[in-house]
């Protein structure tokens, strides 16, 4: 497959129901003075998650949705496959590499799923699972499971805010625990890949590119070198909109973003009342629509 059909995959696949509003959410807007760049989270605050967030390293029974997968792109399963738990193993094999990362001082280690998903394909190969992969395409296969168990679509007023961002001639880009497909979503939902909807391509960071993911404040820290080495603007001319208080305000405080505790998605919302990291964590305002940051900024 190539772009335009994994595209396709994607949206044939997103989710049906309309984006939800959480039962408390309410709006808490004030003015920002000096804001002279807006980062993004993704999952949960540009792209509603059919699981709240990037679907690895769950405990989730997904065996059905990866088994059909590896049929669909033509992989034989052997006899033997009905009795193992493929989800199991996949699921083992982030770990793994999870902990290789630890095991170098990373508090919070990520994976890059495609090396992931190779040792995978081999484990099933090896222990006689499966026969026929030869010919299967790591990243389609990826991909093609992950739209299964992660239905995802817009947030509503994703294209206005990012069209008004370029018309201020506002720096935008993006902070996300996040693999090799994500931006696919961009193209998916707008039309448009992110370079063309006005992210700048030398700022954003991926925790899958750094092998290390979020709340690490390494990612925001290297967010912002990338916007003061590109655009000459200070962490506090910053602001931050995340949907998660550990992942997403804690660390952007911490390094001086200002911050948006995006509240505009029931799936998505992480108050995290009883993680004593946030207990005196507030976000500077809340938003239950993106298109409120410009009552903010």
């Amino acid at each position: 497959m190539n772009k335009q059909n994994w595209i396709e995959l994607i949206h044939s696949r997103s989710a049906k129901d309309p984006v939800r509003l959480p039962a408390d959410a309410a709006p808490r807007l004030k003015k920002l003075s000096g804001i002279r760049a807006v980062v993004f989270d993704v999952y949960g605050t540009l792209i509603s998650s059919g699981v709240g967030d990037i679907s690895l390293a769950t405990e989730q029974d997904r065996d059905v949705s990866l088994k059909k997968t590896l049929i669909d792109n033509q992989i034989t399963l052997n006899e033997e496959a009905t009795v193992v738990a493929f989800d199991k193993l996949l699921h083992v094999q982030i770990k793994a590499a999870q902990s290789e990362r630890a095991g170098q001082g990373i508090t919070y280690p990520e994976v890059e799923i495609r090396e992931v998903w190779k040792s995978f394909i081999t484990q099933l190969e090896v222990e006689h699972l499966i026969s026929d992969s030869e010919s299967a395409d790591i990243n389609t296969l990826i991909i093609d499971y992950e739209s299964r168990i992660n239905p995802t679509q817009a947030m509503p007023g994703l294209a206005e805010t990012l069209n008004e961002l370029n018309q201020r001639r506002l720096p935008s880009s993006i902070i996300s625990n996040a693999q090799f497909y994500t931006p696919l979503l961009f193209d998916t939902f707008l039309g448009s890949d992110i370079d063309t909807l006005g992210f700048c391509p030398q700022c954003s960071v991926w925790s899958y590119k750094e092998r290390e993911g979020k709340p690490s404040t390494h990612l925001y820290k290297i967010a912002a070198e990338r916007l003061k080495e590109h655009h000459g603007i200070e962490t506090s001319e910053v602001l931050y909109i995340g949907n998660d208080l550990r992942n997403d305000i804690w660390p952007a405080q911490l390094i001086g973003f200002k911050t948006a505790l995006f509240a505009g998605d029931a799936l998505s919302l992480r108050r995290r009342p009883n993680d004593p990291n946030c207990e005196h964590v507030k976000a500077d305002i809340e938003l239950t629509d993106l298109r409120q940051i410009f009552e903010c900024i």
